[in-house]
Order: structure tokens, then C-alpha cells, then sequence
């Protein structure tokens, strides 16, 4: 049988072009059922490609996130002690001034600091120089000091402290607010600059035994 013209196939009781019952009827169509089946199956690929990257993505954005929030065991102890050794430097450099319990250090220098810290708010004049210079002089910095050989001793009260005072001169002089010790270097220190503010008008003007 002749082709029917405008067909767009042959009938199947064409001799030379016969078909398979699951193949089109002719090769455009066939052509275009091809094409349109590779389409669908690269656009499926790409699909799920998108929503591999997608779902990689949150995974991997999920664990820096974790990793940068959440400290390790071995970071947390490294910072302990750092933390610590800062909580010890700043302690050690408190440290309190004798037995008054202030901020100064405890030794000489912090002591005649204080002292000049009390002195000022309680209106006794002296400085720096002029207490140390006297305290070298009459213990060479040792807060314990004490002479047994003077004629206070002979009376019963010998010089003790920093400044060699005497116990009644002590009573007499002492500053309110420091310890009520002779032998406390700050209450030691204030108690005899108050005495030579009252005899020689400051510590400063002291310059021999006193």
C-alpha cells in the first residue's frame, strides 16, 4: 500500500517499513520522544545534583557552626589555668600592708606609703624622704627593732619599731585608725611623725635622735 500523502507514518501493511507493537509509527516522533525523554533525565539529574549541594551545605555550615561555638575539653583546660595564673598575679600584687590590712606592699616602701596616705588625711605633714631617712637611721627598716641599752630601757620602756618609739609617747600620739601595737610598722611610722609634727613641727626637721 502507497503512503497516504499529509500522513505523517506509513501504515503497518507497508511491506518495507513494518513496525514493532511498542515502537512509534515513525521516526519524528520517535526522534521527539527520544528528546523529550533525555530532557526529563538530565532535569531529574540536575534536581537531585541541587539537592545533594544543598543538603552538603547545611551539613558542613552545621558543623563549623558547632565547632566555633562549642570548646573542646583540651581548650577548656588550656584556659583554666591562665585564668588562674591572672587571679594569682593580681593577688600577689595586693598584697596588705602589715597588719593594718591595706593595699600597699608589705614591706618598707608600702608602709611609709600608707603611713603618708593617713598622715595626709589626718592633716600630719612629713614626706617620703624625711620618714625614711629616719627610720634608716634609728632601726635600718626593721619593724622589730629595739634598744635595751638607752636610758628608756633603763626605765622600763624601751624604743621600739621603725622609729624607736617609746611606749607612753606611743599612747599619747597614736592615730586613730591604725593598729593600737607599738611594734606595727604604719602605726609605728604615724604615731611618731604625729609626735615630731607636735615637737618639731614635722618629721622632716628630724635629723638626730629625738
Amino acid at each position: 500500500m502507497a503512503d497516504v500523502p499529509g500522513s505523517p507514518c506509513r501504515t503497518e501493511t507497508d511491506p518495507d517499513e513494518a513496525h514493532s507493537a511498542d515502537r512509534p509509527c515513525c521516526p519524528a516522533l520517535e526522534n521527539s520522544l527520544r528528546t523529550i525523554a533525555r530532557t526529563q533525565t538530565t532535569a531529574r539529574r540536575i534536581a537531585r545534583l541541587r539537592t545533594l549541594s544543598v543538603a552538603g551545605l547545611a551539613t558542613t555550615g552545621a558543623a563549623a557552626a558547632a565547632l566555633t561555638m562549642v570548646s573542646s575539653p583540651a581548650q577548656a583546660a588550656e584556659a583554666m589555668p591562665s585564668n588562674a595564673s591572672a587571679s594569682g598575679v593580681a593577688a600577689s600584687q595586693a598584697q596588705p600592708a602589715g597588719k593594718g590590712g591595706k593595699s600597699h606592699a608589705n614591706n618598707l616602701d608600702g608602709w611609709i606609703k600608707e603611713s603618708l596616705a593617713i598622715m595626709k588625711a589626718k592633716g600630719i605633714p612629713g614626706s617620703y624622704e624625711g620618714l625614711k631617712r629616719n627610720i634608716m637611721r634609728e632601726s635600718g627598716g626593721n619593724p622589730q627593732a629595739q634598744n635595751n641599752w638607752d636610758v628608756n630601757a633603763k626605765n622600763g620602756t624601751p624604743s621600739k619599731g621603725l622609729l624607736q618609739v617609746i611606749q607612753p609617747t606611743f599612747n599619747a600620739y597614736h592615730v586613730a585608725g591604725t593598729p593600737h601595737e607599738l611594734t606595727d610598722p604604719v602605726a609605728n611610722i604615724t604615731a611618731a611623725a604625729n609626735y615630731a609634727a607636735h615637737r618639731y613641727g614635722s618629721i622632716d626637721n628630724v635629723n638626730s635622735a629625738y
